[in-house]
């Protein structure tokens, strides 16, 4: 009962199909594509977010006295640690050593995607309290699962003070996110630079689209099946090669486009007419997430102009408040991403693990914070007005 007055009910769901998409989004609000039920649900009947993968679906639903869905987690019981982006396989490796058993143990996360959002979903007329409400519903799930631990990964930074009122442990982390500052144009925004950055960063651009190379950037109904076949190619590649794995199935690209074609930024690279690379992006109220790259080769300078600079110009061209390129990744800072916190936040079933984890992660926010404050002396914005 959030509000002492509405009873409130929990249930799992093992599907987001078995949750009503306008319910779903009502909770999730229309700010950040990547926790819509359509986005949610392309990574399950894709197989890509599935139980064979290590993703069990296992989301919670809060309901009112009314059955009226006023909050919900995106949540999933995980059989490893992989495609989350805040790595634990170090905790996992401790506690296995120690004779305990990591896995399972529950994610509240968007598979695969590292993007700064809401997690603790609840509508913006639901009574109050059912943000805690919902916490409180995670641990007492994670207690009667028996598993080792909850995670909740890159909430909001208010979703993830709320979460450390209520015990959990507080982790920080960072991304390299780049602000507009009401630039008109591109070249506004390198005026904002220093002359080497500025004149660095032309030669870059000049660089990646030479020797016969032109550069798309599709959205909507301009994406066409073949331009998602050719992003499915480099994906593979460049995921093979990098990780030995690529977790998103062509399945995955074909839902997106068919049901959220509007909320994707499509970057395709061609020479001479054959697409060589390809940067997947998703659309927010007033953010790019860059999600995805893919190449067929070598080819100087083309990551940063699809990943970075062709999304710097689509987001002044939509007047957007910012760019998240993706995790890691410093050497983005000379290309104007700057570093900022990201979180996350967890619940360990073990006391005294949960103390050693504690003590680790105090010193981890201290070395993250230094590191962060470190990085943000290599800012290629000029301190003092120089001549273009």
């Amino acid at each position: 009962m959030p509000d002492g007055r509405e009873p409130a009910s929990i249930r799992l769901v093992e599907r987001i199909a078995d949750v009503p998409a306008a319910s779903w989004d009502a909770c999730a609000g229309g700010d950040n594509p990547t926790v819509s039920h359509a986005f949610l649900h392309a990574l399950e009947e894709s197989g890509s977010a599935t139980a064979e993968a290590g993703w069990l679906p296992q989301h919670l639903l809060m309901e009112d006295g009314a059955g009226r869905l006023i909050a919900a987690a995106p949540l999933y019981l995980k059989s490893h640690s992989y495609g989350e982006y805040v790595f634990d396989h170090g905790w996992a490796d401790a506690y296995e050593r120690a004779g305990g058993r990591y896995y399972p143990k529950l994610q509240v996360a968007v598979p695969f995607t590292p993007v700064p959002g809401p997690r603790l979903l609840v509508r913006a007329d639901a009574p109050a309290g059912s943000c805690e409400t919902l916490i409180a519903a995670l641990v007492e799930i994670a207690r009667r699962h028996r598993v080792s631990s909850l995670h909740v990964t890159f909430p909001l930074e208010a979703e993830w003070r709320k979460l450390g009122e209520a015990g959990l442990l507080l982790r920080e982390g960072e991304q390299f996110h780049w602000e507009n500052r009401g630039y008109a144009s591109f070249e506004a925004f390198l005026a904002a630079l220093s002359s080497r950055k500025r004149k660095n960063i032309r030669k870059e651009r000049a660089a990646a689209v030479a020797d016969g190379i032109e550069i798309l950037t599709l959205t909507g109904s301009a994406i066409e099946p073949r331009h998602w076949d050719a992003f499915f190619r480099f994906y593979r590649n460049t995921g093979d090669r990098k990780w030995g794995y690529p977790y998103l199935t062509r399945d995955f690209f074909h839902r997106l486009g068919a049901t959220m074609a509007d909320k994707v930024v499509l970057i395709i690279a061609e020479q001479r007419g054959r697409p060589i690379a390809g940067a997947l992006n998703l659309l927010g109220s007033d953010t790019l997430y860059g999600r995805n790259w893919g190449c067929l080769g070598e080819f100087p300078f083309l990551h940063f102009e699809c990943c970075y600079y062709r999304a710097i110009d689509f987001a002044i061209a939509r007047s957007l408040r910012r760019v998240e390129a993706g995790a890691q990744g410093p050497h983005k800072i000379q290309r104007g991403y700057l570093p900022v916190p990201t979180y996350s936040a967890h619940w360990i079933r073990d006391k005294a693990f949960a103390k050693a984890v504690a003590d680790f992660l105090a010193r981890e926010r201290r070395a993250v914070a230094h590191e962060r404050e470190a990085l943000a002396e290599f800012s290629p914005f000029r301190k003092e007005p120089d001549r273009a």
